[in-house]
């Protein structure tokens, strides 16, 4: 175990530059906080380079192998976005960059534009939870490593494929390999989203917080909506990202269920 003591200390600058886009960019890797998160990338095998510990933290167990870092909580406390850090931190390698290649009948969410963090994070937690096979960003996508995003998605960042820089050419793609892309809007042939079909590959498309589903991603999907019975004017990004994703998961997995019933 290493201890780190002084701020100017090039480590302690280093794991600094890591709460920053820039930072992370440069260098490849990223932060994560908390002790969930950080036993959670331990657990998916991620290639962690080191873990810090603030000194009251010093009892968390660190597989053999990876270095670790020890500082008092006036440097420790710095390395967090949070009110009540938890002391525990991992530096990370970001996952090699690729494009999207989808799966035969797999199931996807494509952010176009989504610029909440927290918004993101709960849209990759739930894809996750719902089945999906990964969860695709446009070019101007909140950035994935984020810590807000990837603290708001409980640990899922490091269980389901999360590819950035993916322009409205992959959606095009997918629909004409075959796949149905289904997002929200209000058109003359919209349809309730529990009316449609959610066999084969999908893709739900979810717009930006403001101004929705960009025109070169709208044109490509299969418009629905989602009755709004109040006074709201819209839901919130993530919310309705989730209503659509557990139908499409709920409809699939009937299919299942009657497939498996046939061949019984």
């Amino acid at each position: 175990m290493i201890e780190i003591t002084s701020p100017s200390n090039e480590k302690f600058k280093f794991f600094k530059s890591l709460l920053t886009k820039k930072g992370r960019d440069e260098w490849g890797k990223y932060i994560v906080e908390g002790i969930k998160s950080v036993n959670d990338a331990i657990s998916a095998k991620c290639h962690i380079d080191a873990v810090i510990l603030r000194e009251d933290m010093k009892s968390f167990q660190v597989p053999a192998g990876i270095m670790v870092y020890c500082m008092p909580a006036s440097l420790a406390d710095k390395l967090s976005d949070t009110k009540s850090p938890q002391g525990v931190y991992a530096i990370i390698n970001k996952y090699e960059a690729k494009k999207f290649s989808p799966k035969p009948n797999g199931a996807y969410v494509y952010c176009d534009r989504i610029s909440d963090p927290g918004n993101l994070g709960t849209i990759i937690r739930t894809a996750d939870g719902a089945g999906f096979d990964g969860v695709i960003l446009s070019p101007d996508c909140v950035e994935a490593y984020n810590p807000k995003t990837i603290r708001s998605t409980m640990g899922s960042f490091f269980h389901i494929d999360v590819i950035e820089n993916q322009g409205p050419q992959v959606v095009a793609e997918f629909v004409n390999s075959g796949g149905k892309v289904f997002g929200g809007i209000l058109t003359g042939d919209t349809k309730d989203y529990r009316s449609v079909d959610y066999s084969g590959s999908i893709m739900i498309a979810v717009g930006n917080e403001a101004s929705g589903i960009s025109d070169e991603v709208k044109k490509l999907c299969c418009p629905v909506k989602i009755k709004i019975v109040g006074q709201a004017e819209s839901l919130n990004a993530g919310v309705a990202a989730a209503l659509l994703m557990y139908e499409a998961c709920y409809y699939r997995l009937d299919i299942l269920a009657q497939t498996v019933q046939k061949q019984d």
